[in-house]
């Protein structure tokens, strides 16, 4: 029969002896997990998982996953029987990750944070698996410093002492290409064909991108995202599903696991998703607008009918924070080639260092709220950054601005009064300003600032240094989610 170029190509029948949950069912038993995570402590989740999986005989593996200093996301599949009789013992080599361990120093460990838990979609995953996200450790068991996922772990764990919970909702804007693996067969001469010329709120039902949309939504929907709404995005091909906020932690690894889904959807649809902030020139690039509040003892303290915005002055002095540090956060939040493309004024670029209700070239705009919806959002953060890496310095700048005393906190606010600035506009110039910041080597520490700071000039150097009018072979063939490391001699 013929198979449509936008419908899924057929897939192996998995074993009948594995799971394959219906979605309905699936949504359910993952929302649990969801609401379990407010009471329930890591052991009580382990107790209580590990029963389950070691019960079911139709389950068979365990997806590990974790994310290096960049932000790629690593899956190791581990036998469930071994993971269950090896839980303390799971190791891997640290030296074949970029960022991570050298070679002499190899071996890493994985600790497991059963919180993060999911049963997956057998369509997406493949039948009889289910997920959770590890912590990387040192070859003492003792926290490894280039894991981010663990830092925000940890900050979590801080501002829960206080009754704080910072709460996340990142709108994540991608693009459907025509074609499987086109980013990592990228050429600069042809670039990229768009899989859709439908655009903002505008597509025919049975179209690719409407398609597409619909099993994305889908499938995060069965995986507990809460789904709120989908859409074309402005430019042709560009797609967006928004869903509910969750605590800062699992909002991060939203996104690692909304990436992954879109991109195996859409390769079963014979395209690509992509996430370069910029594929094709001369239209909208796509963002990760990030919407935060911060509640305490469950009242959400960004809100005050009577403040500016309806802001509460914490919440005007927790901008200011971020706002402030903007310089020193833009390598972290914008951390590719491409990413400075998207920065351009011309197509509704969030460049400008200030805040406004309704200006949407600002890095943080207020949307409209009350007193549960009350937030900032970030506009500034590419789609390809690091989740757990950027919210933890952009929330750390925050909490900064917070806690600042009347002084400091007068020189932050200053900001306003000075005619805007705009963030850099090219990789060299954040690449600059990284280097000497004093705030990134205090808050991530000079190990860390040193390797990241390799890893971007690194790609910088393979790239061209005008970025030009057209998208160039280094920033897309060796961008951090597209090109393996071990193809990085290809130069």
């Amino acid at each position: 029969m013929d198979i449509s170029p936008f419908q899924p190509t057929p897939r192996r029948k998995e074993s009948a002896m594995f799971k394959e949950i219906s979605y309905s069912e699936l949504e359910e038993m993952n929302l649990k997990l969801k609401n379990d995570r407010k009471t329930k402590t890591n052991e009580q989740f382990a107790t209580e998982l590990r029963k389950k999986i070691s019960g079911d005989d139709g389950i068979k593996a365990v997806t590990v996953c974790f994310s290096d200093l960049e932000g790629k996301l690593h899956m190791l599949d581990y036998n469930k029987k071994f993971l269950l009789g090896s839980e303390n013992n799971l190791t891997f080599d640290g030296s074949s990750i970029r960022g991570f361990s050298p070679q002499h120093a190899s071996d890493l460990r994985l600790g497991l944070d059963w919180t993060s838990f999911y049963w997956l979609p057998a369509d997406v995953f493949g039948a009889g698996k289910v997920l959770m996200f590890a912590y990387v450790l040192a070859q003492d068991g003792s926290p490894y410093e280039s894991d981010f996922r663990g830092a925000l772990a940890q900050l979590s764990k801080d501002l829960a002492k206080q009754n704080m919970v910072v709460n996340l909702a990142p709108e994540i804007e991608g693009f459907i290409l025509q074609g499987e693996d086109m980013e990592q067969h990228f050429d600069e001469k042809t670039g990229f064909t768009l899989a859709s010329e439908g655009g903002y709120y505008n597509v025919l039902p049975q179209d690719c991108l409407r398609q597409f949309i619909d099993r994305l939504a889908e499938a995060t929907r069965a995986m507990g995202f809460e789904n709120e709404k989908d859409h074309p995005e402005v430019a042709p091909s560009q797609f967006e599903t928004n869903y509910k906020y969750t605590d800062m932690l699992h909002a991060a690894d939203y996104i690692q696991l909304y990436k992954i889904v879109a991109r195996q959807i859409a390769k079963s649809f014979g395209l690509t998703a992509s996430f370069l902030p910029k594929p094709v020139a001369g239209i909208n690039g796509s963002g990760m607008h990030s919407n935060i509040s911060i509640s305490q003892k469950g009242k959400n303290i960004f809100y005050d009918a009577k403040g500016k915005h309806n802001l509460s002055e914490i919440a005007h002095k927790f901008l200011t924070g971020i706002l402030y540090r903007a310089n020193d956060l833009c390598l972290i939040i914008n951390s590719s080639v491409n990413a400075y493309r998207r920065l351009d004024p011309h197509f509704e670029a969030p460049n400008e260092i200030k805040m406004s209700p309704s200006d949407r070239g600002s890095m943080i705009r207020i949307p409209i709220g009350n007193q549960n919806s009350a937030r900032i959002e970030i506009r500034t953060v590419a789609p390809d950054a690091n989740p757990y890496l950027s919210y933890y310095v952009a929330i750390r700048a925050g909490l900064a601005g917070m806690k600042a005393d009347t002084k400091t906190y007068k020189e932050m606010s200053s900001l306003y009064t000075k005619p805007v600035k705009k963030l850099p506009g090219n990789i060299y110039e954040a690449l600059d300003l990284f280097r000497k910041s004093t705030f990134i080597k205090n808050t991530i520490g000079v190990t860390n600032q040193d390797k990241f700071l390799a890893l971007k000039e690194a790609v910088a150097h393979r790239s061209a240094r005008e970025l030009g009018t057209r998208i160039k072979n280094g920033e897309v063939r060796f961008h951090h989610e597209v090109r393996n490391q071990v193809l990085w001699s290809a130069f």
